[in-house]
């Protein structure tokens, strides 16, 4: 198990600390362009529990700031996005400056005013082919997306393909995009998937049962392993091993982790506004 490059310097990948919070992230805003089915931000948004702009989490000591952690950061426009950015490592020069985007917007023109700053991005692709695409985001934007992803594989900026685990949806996919990882030279960021909503996520045949089962998540990503770079979050590591070490590795096959989520909700508190 390797924990994502995303991961490091967050205080979930530290057994020591009791009560770990995500390392310190800036929301630029909640909106996005597209309409995943899985994602949790526009859950918030529509309940009223998405966090407004600003930069949330600790000022101390900082090593890494996302952009951001709802939305589509790039919604507000590559001048904004340039600003907040250049702000940010002004204030915290040691800080790794990470882009979470959906990659529609990172064209090749924004990744040259945006490698100045930023040394990590990741891109969110679920799925290996244009229709399923479209489907899970609403938006037929599969080929932008795959121009965007060899325009930054050329860059300066260290390109992770992030990627929700989504049993019954995606179990072919997964491995396709591995491929495309290798490929391009970049890291696979793999996650279990948050459950939401699940009449809608099981009308696109996820399979509820093999999203909660631990074993075949750690199973995929060692198959997975085979053919690129692929990690998974640093946190899912520390409370695997936990298991491991007080009950031994058999006992994961006896347990399933609670995929149904609730509303989420921003844990930081909020410090400025830039």
């Amino acid at each position: 198990m390797f924990p994502a490059t995303h991961c490091t310097h967050c205080q979930g990948s530290d057994e020591s600390i009791p009560n770990p919070v995500h390392h310190p992230t800036y929301e630029v805003t909640p909106r996005c362009n597209l309409n995943c089915i899985y994602c949790y931000s526009n859950v918030a948004l529509k309940k009223g529990k998405a966090p407004l702009p600003g930069y949330y989490g600790d000022t101390e000591d900082v090593r890494s700031i996302t952009l951001s952690q709802y939305g589509e950061p790039l919604v507000a426009g590559i001048d904004e996005v340039e600003r907040i950015a250049r702000e940010l490592k002004n204030m915290f020069p040691q800080a790794r400056l990470d882009l979470q985007t959906n990659g529609i917007f990172l064209n090749e023109k924004a990744i040259e005013r945006l490698e100045k700053y930023f040394e990590l991005a990741m891109v969110s692709l679920d799925v290996s082919s244009r229709e399923k695409y479209a489907r899970i985001t609403g938006f037929d934007g599969f080929d932008i997306l795959m121009e965007n992803l060899r325009a930054l594989s050329r860059s300066s900026i260290r390109g992770v393909i992030r990627t929700i685990y989504m049993p019954g949806i995606n179990d072919k996919d997964v491995f396709e995009l591995a491929d495309l990882a290798n490929k391009l030279d970049m890291e696979m960021f793999l996650q279990p998937l948050s459950v939401y909503d699940r009449e809608l996520m099981e009308s696109h045949r996820l399979d509820m049962e093999r999203t909660e089962d631990i074993v075949e998540f750690l199973d995929v990503t060692e198959r997975l392993r085979e053919i690129a770079d692929v990690r998974i979050p640093g946190c899912f590591i520390v409370n695997v091993r936990r298991i491991e070490r007080e009950f031994g590795r058999e006992y994961l096959k006896l347990i399933r982790r609670n995929a149904l989520a609730e509303v989420p909700e921003m844990k930081r508190e909020r410090k400025f506004v830039l």
